[in-house]
């Protein structure tokens, strides 16, 4: 898990902290987690984003994966959806059935 900031960071004493206010959690899951090395990242955020540019800050240099799916919330979005702090966004490669 990684923590990453956008636009400044929030520090108290030196510390770095997280705010829930402020933060999203991105997370990933079947082969996308295996071709990150990771199931998810938390996001210091402080201004509209949608959910490619989340995908795009959380994995700089990984293009975005054709057909990819994402949530927000538990819900299916388009990549063009607008995420706010507190949310939580998953990305899933697309599903096949047989």
């Amino acid at each position: 898990m990684r923590h990453l900031s956008f636009n400044y960071p929030y520090f108290r004493n030196g510390v770095h902290v997280m705010s829930n206010k402020a933060s999203i959690k991105v997370r990933y899951f079947a082969s996308l987690k295996e071709n990150l090395g990771r199931s998810e990242d938390h996001l210091v955020y402080t201004g509209l984003m949608t959910v490619r540019e989340i995908w795009c800050s959380a994995n700089p240099g990984q293009p975005l994966p054709c057909n990819i799916l994402a949530a927000v919330n538990m819900d299916y979005v388009d990549l063009d959806s607008l995420i706010e702090a507190g949310d939580e966004v998953a990305f899933f490669p697309p599903v096949t059935g047989g």
